[in-house]
């Protein structure tokens, strides 16, 4: 997804059109390499008793399916001169020195942008002429992500999969909390009676996590609930409902991908030390903008237990530096003029200090690995890290919960509009 946000953000800042395809059958089209038989479907008789038939071309329901239909698109678009990209296989790209053309593919959606209007029909024509095709136009309504467009840019909201869901759980009506999660409310593992049928919370989990494509407001809130799927309580299923109550205030609310011709990239990381009362892990959150559009973030338990506060930002930030690693060269590969080193936000002085200086390696020897990788990517130029005030720190609202002023004033400073009625 932090590719299609890409994507579509580049183009609204180059003013390309983006059109979408849809098409018809997909895993239809995808030769088997492998033998495989299946029983003979109902009501076809044959002479013989005991015959199966033998596939030639794939099936829904295959596990090779999917590998497939992508093989056989991909053969397609190499055929006309297309590549796909070494930093996301679903991305494929044809320059030239006056033109460029991108598609991305998730399974039988397509997107489709770039400079030459001419090469982008042929390229329709092609591919129906392939696979048959539905060509639906201008970029509207995309992995259940609604598409915007405003003078400003382009808004992307799920807001047909929030009322959906409000109403299917019956939460449409009634008051709704003012931040995703309580504040004061510390969930445990093992706290409160065991939930009888689990499959509930974790379907509700489920869609929550879907919304985290266009809603970073609660990346945070979901990644905690997504800590208990294997034993949930009441009191997970209690936060949960109060999370989607949370989406009841503004059902509308989406990110904003400016048009703005700003290109810079700027990164911001934070950590919550030991903030899982169970096994005492800090939870890592960053957020990636493109001039004021974010296209990245994520809110996630770190892997190991850290032994410090500075050691739990330190994480935090090679956790970024690695995300703007890859992010640096898919935006080279779209073609985005982004100036370097990339500026990185962080609000430990000491995290910022073990990266920029050696002497630290002799207290830090357990994390060294992390320490090599950040301090590489800034004596290349990739990066340069500056120390932020935690009232600026926008990737706060990634790892932890935070109470209703302070979660407003931190969304006021992200790039989310509400989509105006239609």
């Amino acid at each position: 997804m932090t590719t299609v946000r890409a994507l579509i953000a580049t183009a609204m800042k180059k003013h390309w059109n983006i059109f979408q395809l849809d098409v018809n059958n997909a895993f239809l089209h995808g030769d088997l390499h492998e033998e495989v038989y299946m029983e003979l479907p109902p009501g076809l008789v044959v002479d013989t008793p005991g015959r199966v038939c033998k596939l030639n071309k794939s099936l829904y329901g295959l596990k090779q399916a999917s590998r497939q239909w992508y093989a056989k698109l991909a053969e397609a678009l190499y055929s006309k001169g297309y590549i796909h990209s070494l930093n996301d296989y679903s991305l494929f790209y044809k320059k030239s020195a006056s033109s460029a053309i991108f598609v991305v593919v998730y399974v039988d959606d397509v997107i489709v942008t770039g400079t030459d209007l001419q090469e982008i029909t042929q390229l329709k024509i092609f591919l129906h002429d392939q696979f048959k095709i539905k060509d639906l136009g201008i970029l509207h309504y995309f992995l259940g992500m609604e598409v915007l467009y405003t003078p400003a840019g382009a808004i992307i909201s799920q807001r047909k999969f929030a009322l959906d869901l409000l109403k299917e759980y019956n939460c449409l009506n009634g008051n709704s909390p003012s931040s995703p999660l309580d504040p004061s409310v510390k969930l445990k593992a093992k706290e409160g009676p065991a939930l009888t049928d689990p499959t509930p919370y974790r379907k509700l989990v489920g869609h929550l996590n879907f919304f985290t494509n266009t809603r970073l407001d609660i990346a945070y809130g979901v990644q905690h609930l997504s800590q208990f799927m294997q034993d949930p309580r009441e009191p997970h299923l209690h936060a949960a409902f109060h999370l989607l109550r949370y989406l009841k205030n503004d059902p509308t609310l989406g990110i904003f991908l400016s048009n703005d011709p700003d290109c810079t990239i700027r990164g911001y990381c934070d950590s919550d030390w030991a903030a899982c009362p169970d096994s005492r892990r800090s939870v890592s959150g960053y957020l990636v903008l493109l001039g004021d559009s974010p296209i990245s973030w994520k809110s996630k338990k770190q892997e190991t237990i850290s032994l410090s506060s500075a050691e739990a930002e330190y994480r935090s930030l090679r956790k970024v530096v690695d995300e703007l690693t890859w992010l640096c060269r898919l935006l080279d590969e779209l073609i985005v003029p982004f100036p370097k080193p990339v500026t990185v936000f962080c609000d430990s002085q000491s995290a910022l200090h073990i990266a920029k200086n050696p002497v630290f390696h002799e207290r830090t020897k357990h994390i060294e690995v992390d320490c090599h990788f950040v301090r590489d990517k800034l004596q290349e130029g990739l990066v340069s890290l500056h120390h932020i005030g935690t009232a600026d720190q926008l990737a706060d609202i990634f790892t932890k919960a935070l109470t209703g002023i302070k979660h407003s004033n931190v969304l006021g400073k992200l790039s989310v509009k509400s989509s105006p009625p239609t």
